[in-house]
């Protein structure tokens, strides 16, 4: 069955981010062991840098590798359009591509999910999400990829391996500002680190209008 709690939990950390903990790094809560050594560094990036969390949270920009307790990962790129390999979004809408680059840093192999990566964005009511398209949004059903070059909705990321390619969104038309966010989540039920990467997409021409 998909995890969906790391995902769901991750747009209610939204609200609460300030001041949030996250788990202790030097404990695996029943999860995968890896590396937990205490690593240093800022917890905003401005891209092209490595950022880890502090006091539970972790911000990066377009490029910057952040550095999770299970794995690293960076969105390279993004863009919106209205059509992906022959699928259209619901009228309203249009699609957000991401560009993202997975890396295992522990010593066992990662179970990935593409439900740990949601996109939101700031709208009319508050913030919004979604999960990308390799999942049903009502049933949470595992859909087939439309390309190789996206990411399946879940795939196992071997010790050491690094994987990347494509998430794709449907999201409301018109918006061109968003995060992608994950949150650690831990075998016995316990939650780690938030991490969000915000940008503005591209648009390669063709999103659907509002």
């Amino acid at each position: 069955m998909k995890r969906l709690l790391p995902a769901l939990l991750a747009m209610l950390m939204i609200l609460v981010l300030v001041g949030c903990g996250g788990k202790d790094s030097g404990q695996s809560g029943g999860g995968k062991s890896g590396d937990s050594s205490n690593k240093s560094g800022d917890n905003i990036g401005s891209g092209g840098g490595d950022v880890y969390a502090e006091d539970g949270y972790g911000e990066g920009r377009l490029g910057d590798t952040m550095h999770t307790y299970f794995f690293n990962f960076t969105i390279n790129s993004a863009y919106t359009c209205g059509e992906f390999a022959g699928y259209t979004p619901a009228a309203g809408n249009q699609l957000l591509v991401v560009d993202a680059t997975v890396k295992n840093t522990v010593t066992s192999s990662v179970e990935m999910y593409d439900t740990d990566f949601q996109a939101q964005w700031q709208g009319e009511s508050d913030e919004d999400f979604r999960f990308p398209i390799t999942t049903d949004p009502e049933s949470y059903e595992e859909l087939d990829p439309l390309t190789d070059d996206q990411l399946p909705g879940t795939y196992d990321l071997g010790v050491n391996a690094e994987r990347t390619g494509l998430l794709v969104y449907e999201v409301p038309a018109g918006l061109k500002d968003f995060s992608i966010s994950y949150l650690e989540a831990f075998e016995d039920g316990d939650e780690g680190d938030v991490f969000f990467v915000f940008f503005t997409a591209e648009s390669d021409g063709s999103a659907a209008s509002a």
